[in-house]
């Protein structure tokens, strides 16, 4: 290595050490050694506490402890606690409420930084894309700060900016994000349980979405797209030939934030059509768009306030959204139905079939765990019933029975507590499960209705015939397998027995979907070679061999345990 090399190295190496120590600073002056406790480095903490002065709020809750500590360390650890925040699977219930309070505000850049910052970005003077640039920022958080600007055509629009060097200093203390969750494994008796590295990796994820602007630009035109016209949801419009992926363009809106209570009433708002609203995009974003706004905090929820009898919801700041895949999207479905019919055993079931604990779980000890979750709630009026409260503990209940860590639904618990917190702020009466129930109902008969069903059919219909040459060798070779007995493997073990099980399924599945489309491929040549052809009983042949392919397909797509 170059002797600049080695500088570079060393530089880096002091810059993370004086970082660690002033973090370790932090800590001690908010009296934050509690949570090392039982590890070496936590020990080390309490012999250093008599020498760094407790701050005056040392006393406080140590969640609202630990909040003041993250505000003190800046900006990406206001981020940090916001994403962890997220995980009320892994933190206690003090503490991610503290951290959900956390407010992304932070001190200005200067504006001539983020005007030339705009520039580099654009390639071009800010005066040949403006007419007007506003030097003071409308808004200024961890990673990016928004500024009013117009265009020439007259259109106001908002401007964000990334802050200068965010990367560098994002990477640099997700390295010593790192380095700190390495202790943890090593020393901290719940290590498992925590699984720091699992953490970081999902702050590091989240904090790298959001650094690209062209991402949330992309994610703001899909939504805007899905609800364009509608009387429940608004979405800005992107300004594409003045955005990168440091510099985001977007029309210019204004609301009042939906936590406003008093701003709301003096504009004659309806808020209790508001809430029920917010109720029905929300279900509607996850269930029938599977894109929904994952942020859904009262700073990024406005109203429009220029609608009072038919009032609508202005969506602000794209950064994180959230999808399910559709295995996931039926089995959550399928819970909340569950749930909405108190039908324990069921929601039992649903959690070892979605696969998100392990098959040997005895579904009679966990439908009793379930129904010891929901029962008690069922005693209060529905309109005092939290569904994102019953979810985050049947999900924490679930870990005691091997539950398998789920990231994507995690977000979604995040989502539904912060939109059922918005729905009971502006409606305290809010009956959010007979808002849900008729929405959800609705989007289920939809979506697995004849005509969806055969839609995806006709959307995969060129993949089948592309592979449809194969198929009669294929199905010559497996019926030829079945018949020398090469399938029959005797199993000792549960694990493999299971196993068994699933394989047997799965040839099922493999032989009705070749027999569906065989048939479906013969009724199409058929069809295709006889204006007629032969009929059964006054029924054309070719629409019994097509429906024969179909009643194969579907029994082949129909989910088997």
């Amino acid at each position: 290595m170059s002797a600049a090399g080695l500088v570079r190295g060393g530089s880096r190496g002091i810059t993370s050490t004086l970082r660690a120590l002033g973090i370790a600073r932090v800590l001690l002056r908010h009296r934050l050694g509690d949570f090392l406790e039982d590890t070496a480095f936590g020990r080390w903490l309490w012999l250093l506490r008599p020498l760094t002065p407790a701050k005056d709020a040392a006393d406080l809750p140590r969640g609202q402890r630990l909040r003041l500590a993250l505000q003190e360390l800046g900006p990406i650890f206001v981020k940090i606690g916001q994403v962890l925040s997220t995980r009320r699977d892994l933190l206690p219930p003090d503490i991610a409420e503290e951290l959900a309070l956390l407010q992304d505000r932070v001190a200005p850049f200067p504006g001539d930084a983020a005007l030339a910052l705009v520039e580099a970005a654009l390639g071009r003077p800010v005066t040949a894309v403006f007419s007007g640039f506003d030097l003071e920022p409308l808004a200024s958080a961890s990673i990016a700060q928004v500024h009013a600007a117009r265009l020439h055509n007259g259109r106001e629009v908002v401007v964000k900016v990334l802050r200068p060097d965010i990367r560098k200093r994002i990477a640099a203390d997700i390295e010593l994000l790192r380095t700190l969750a390495s202790l943890a494994d090593r020393h901290h008796p719940n290590a498992e349980k925590i699984r720091a590295q699992e953490v970081v990796s999902e702050i590091e994820a989240t904090l790298h979405a959001e650094l690209d602007l062209q991402r949330e630009g992309a994610n703001a035109s899909l939504m805007r797209r899905t609800w364009l016209g509608s009387d429940d949801l608004y979405v800005p419009e992107v300004f594409w030939d003045y955005s990168t992926e440091t510099v985001l363009t977007m029309e210019r809106v204004r609301g009042i934030p939906s936590d406003d209570i008093a701003a709301l009433d003096a504009a004659g708002i309806d808020r209790k059509a508001l809430a029920a609203k917010g109720v029905r995009v929300f279900y509607a974003q996850v269930f029938r768009d599977n894109f929904f706004h994952a942020d859904a905090h009262a700073g990024n929820i406005w109203v429009d306030a220029t609608r009072k009898e038919n009032p609508r919801f202005i969506a602000i700041d794209f950064g994180i959204v959230g999808q399910l895949d559709r295995r996931d999207q039926y089995y959550l479905a399928e819970n909340f139905m569950a749930i909405f019919q108190r039908d324990y055993r069921r929601i039992a079931e649903l959690h070892v079939e979605a696969g998100w604990m392990p098959a040997h779980i005895r579904i009679d000890e966990l439908e009793a765990a379930t129904r010891a979750v929901c029962e008690p709630y069922f005693t209060r009026p529905l309109s005092e019933i939290s569904l994102g409260e019953v979810l985050v503990k049947l999900f924490k209940t679930a870990q005691r029975y091997e539950l398998t860590l789920q990231p994507q639904l995690i977000l979604l618990q995040k989502t539904l507590l912060n939109i059922e917190g918005v729905g009971r702020l502006l409606d305290p009466k809010l009956d959010i499960w007979a808002e849900a129930r008729p929405v959800l109902e609705k989007i289920l008969r939809e979506r697995y209705s004849p005509q969806t069903l055969g839609a995806e059919f006709r959307k995969r219909l060129p993949e089948l015939i592309t592979h449809a040459p194969d198929m009669p060798r294929l199905l010559h070779d497996f019926l030829a397998q079945q018949v020398r007995g090469q399938h029959s493997i005797h199993m000792r073990s549960e694990d493999l027995a299971e196993l068994a099980r699933i394989s047997k399924a799965g040839q099922r599945q493999t032989v009705y979907a070749i027999l569906g489309t065989g048939l479906m491929i013969v009724a199409a040549v058929l069809f295709a070679l006889e204006s007629g052809g032969p009929r059964f009983y006054g029924i054309p042949a070719v629409a019994g061999i097509a429906g024969l392919g179909a009643f194969g397909a579907f029994l082949a797509a129909w989910p088997r345990r």
